[in-house]
């Protein structure tokens, strides 16, 4: 799967992209804070740092760009400082800008967010929010109606700040018509608006797709994933987009689509301080990805990971190419080893999230492990999968076995969205894995009970759960090397298990 959709973001420096949409400025003041201001009981927060990037629609352009894309960006501001800053930052960015319209009357839109030892203290915004005029908006259509011939795909970033007004939309839902029409994604507060230009994908979050449905979003009995799994119909009518993407925060996202079951990408958990235009980043992800013509599910991994590189980054922050390519092709970290888990165990405790702990030889990656770790992701928040050694394995399932290394096996796995963590172990048991990561919930697969699993009383005494999960009838690493050997000995061609493993991972794709 990893060759595959990493073949996909190759494409990227080919596509060609134009964003319309509110185009801001994003300010960061970040300082310490040692006192309490005498005036009143608010911190004084002494600066010692100040950034100011692209933000709104100008935040998805450079995510693009950083991919590797072509991109124009089209939007309306004021002639004044924050703009000529917005702009140079654009530029710098490799961001083409010929499409921005400089408006006296306008004020430009500027989010100015105060940090004291990396905590978000308070946000100020300003700048003009009211419809652009009818000259702007002429102006704009003028501009746009020139930059879609040339590209692939056009972005609508629509934060409800008056660029995309009800005339700019019907523009576009004339150029849909035309023969050399790009795909059209949108990310808008009012998805409902743009249900007649019949977008080619949408990315709403979870109040705006509660929004769209006029469903309840203060409903915590279950995760919003729960809640939401079942609208594909629902959700594909109100919006008549081929692809909705609906991002939940910290339980990632589920990708909707025609004739297709659901398909559920995750998110590994980080400050919410450090989301900052991690949306922007998805959607561009997504967008690239359904451009290059990878499948609606292919293109929620790419955004998924996409999304997971920036919020694991200080204030607004992009995803590049090289490390898009990195975390799709399965590159390994320290985390691999134990003792390296420490400090991420005990920040995400502190931060209350659930930990489930799972282990396994995963020889030869199938559907029914695909199903399996899913299904254990979603019993918490967080997942670290245990991977027995090659020794171990020897000693568990014979000198043949493994068929592939420990490092190409966690090369693998760490490609899966499900998966948070992995670490590998060399003993026969998970013991100690369990004594050192104390999981909230730990899950085995088979034919087990609670009274016939060794680990049991352990991970009780620990103060944590059991899960026995159910395996797919007939999937299993053992009859697929069965297999392998009986085609073998009656003289038919023999599958390796090169060709087995991607097919076997088709159910990711």
């Amino acid at each position: 799967m990893n060759t595959v959709v990493a073949g996909f973001v190759k494409q990227f420096p080919n596509i060609r992209v134009a964003v319309i949409g509110d185009l801001m400025l994003d300010s960061y003041l970040s300082g310490n804070t040692r006192r309490l201001c005498q005036e009143a009981p608010v911190p004084v927060v002494d600066i010692n740092h100040h950034a100011v990037m692209p933000g709104g629609a100008g935040n998805v352009a450079v995510n693009l760009a950083a991919m590797g894309a072509q991109v124009r960006i089209l939007s309306v501001v004021g002639d004044d400082g924050p703009a000529v800053e917005a702009i140079a930052a654009l530029q710098q960015r490799n961001v083409h800008t010929c499409g921005v319209i400089r408006c006296s009357g306008r004020s430009t839109l500027t989010k100015q967010r105060v940090l004291s030892d990396g905590q978000l203290v308070a946000r100020l915004d300003e700048g003009t929010a009211s419809d652009i005029s009818e000259e702007q908006e002429s102006a704009l259509i003028d501009r746009l109606r020139t930059t879609v011939l040339d590209v692939d795909v056009l972005i609508i970033s629509d934060y409800g700040y008056g660029i995309v007004t009800e005339r700019i939309i019907t523009a576009i839902q004339d150029l849909r018509h035309s023969d050399s029409a790009p795909l059209i994604v949108v990310d808008a507060k009012r998805l409902e608006r743009y249900r007649a230009v019949r977008p080619t994908a949408v990315k709403p979050n979870y109040q705006q797709l509660c929004a769209l449905l006029q469903l309840p979003t203060s409903d915590t009995s279950d995760p919003r994933w729960r809640r939401v799994q079942h609208l594909s119909t629902e959700l594909l009518a109100a919006t008549e987009a081929d692809i909705v993407a609906a991002t939940l925060d910290c339980e990632g996202s589920i990708i909707f689509s025609r004739d297709q079951p659901p398909y559920r990408t995750y998110a590994h958990p980080s400050p919410a301080c450090q989301t900052a235009g991690a949306g922007d980043t998805y959607l561009a992800g997504l967008a690239l990805a359904v451009a290059a013509k990878a499948s609606p599910q292919q293109a929620g991994d790419i955004a998924a990971a996409a999304s997971d590189i920036v919020v694991h980054e200080t204030h607004t922050s992009v995803c590049s190419l090289e490390a898009l390519l990195r975390r799709l092709q399965g590159e390994l970290t320290d985390n691999s080893k134990l003792n390296s888990l420490a400090q991420v165990l005990e920040n995400y405790r502190h931060q209350g999230r659930r930990i489930v702990l799972t282990n396994g030889c995963f020889d030869i990656l199938h559907r029914g492990h695909i199903t399996y770790l899913e299904q254990a992701r979603s019993l918490g928040d967080v997942l670290i999968v245990g991977v027995n050694g090659d020794d171990s394995i020897r000693r568990l399932k014979g000198p043949e076995r493994p068929i592939n290394s420990l490092e190409d096996r966690l090369r693998v796995l760490s490609a899966l969205s499900c998966v948070d963590h992995l670490v590998s172990f060399h003993e026969d048991t998970p013991h100690r894995l369990i004594e050192a990561i104390r999981p909230d919930v730990f899950v085995k697969g088979g034919d087990y009970t609670r009274d016939t699993l060794p680990e049991a009383s352990l991970v009780e005494e620990l103060g944590g759960s059991i899960k026995i999960l159910p395996f797919i009838e007939g999937r299993s690493t053992t009859r697929i090397i069965q297999r392998m050997t009986s085609l073998n000995a009656a003289g038919e061609a023999v599958v390796s298990p090169e060709t087995v493993l991607p097919d076997a991972m088709g159910a990711l794709t």
